[in-house]
């Protein structure tokens, strides 16, 4: 994925977000407004997730209640 792509699909998960968002705060729907929130943090980590698929790892785990893995230390 190019910078340019990159930037683009950014710019489509916020608008469509915080459109969202918008609308449910405005509507006084504070519930609806959260979850919107919560997708848009979940989409912007999957793409974060593309570029660095370690963090996966460290996030699953961690949610997990798991400690993460450690580099092996030189002696």
């Amino acid at each position: 994925m190019t910078k340019d792509q990159l930037a683009a699909e950014l710019k489509r998960i916020a608008t469509s977000q915080i459109s969202d968002i918008t609308r449910a705060v405005k509507e006084g729907q504070k519930s609806i407004a959260l979850n919107e929130v919560r997708d848009m943090a979940h989409r912007l980590n999957l793409l974060a997730d593309a570029f660095h698929p370690r963090a996966v790892e460290s996030r699953s785990q961690s949610q997990l209640g798991e400690p993460a893995a450690e580099a092996p230390q030189a002696a």
